[in-house]
């Protein structure tokens, strides 16, 4: 699979919100980092946020590549016009940096965006 692939198959599954899908793309240690549920394994983290997700339009900007120790990086830029289960809109830009191992699958998915303008809006769906 070609980063191009791997990121088209990684924002569809998550715009569909298949669990199933966005996992078949990590090794089964992957891990998330997020700025809004913490460090998490991806097969804990994607249930929590497709639990927390009313729907999801995502449009990629661009996607970079590179390697880090001799092993592939890929960073994509895109936007994440999110609506919380709640009906609360909590849309935002958003670059993910996937490292990935041997086999193409990642190990890591760092996100990293800005929550301050959302934070609000998800503390008080947890709260709910």
């Amino acid at each position: 699979m070609t980063h191009e692939q791997l990121v088209g198959e990684y924002l569809e599954a998550l715009a569909q919100g298949s669990t199933e899908r966005v996992l078949a793309l990590f090794s089964p240690s992957g891990r998330v980092d997020s700025p809004l549920y913490g460090t998490l394994p991806a097969a804990e983290f994607y249930p929590a946020l497709f639990a927390d997700t009313g729907q999801s339009r995502l449009t990629l900007r661009t996607t970079m590549a590179g390697q880090l120790d001799g092993l592939p990086v890929v960073s994509f830029w895109f936007d994440f016009d999110w609506t919380l289960a709640s009906g609360e809109p909590a849309p935002f830009t958003v670059v993910d940096v996937a490292e990935l191992d041997s086999a193409g699958l990642i190990t890591t998915l760092h996100i990293v965006y800005d929550t301050a303008p959302i934070r609000a809006a998800f503390e008080r769906q947890q709260s709910a």
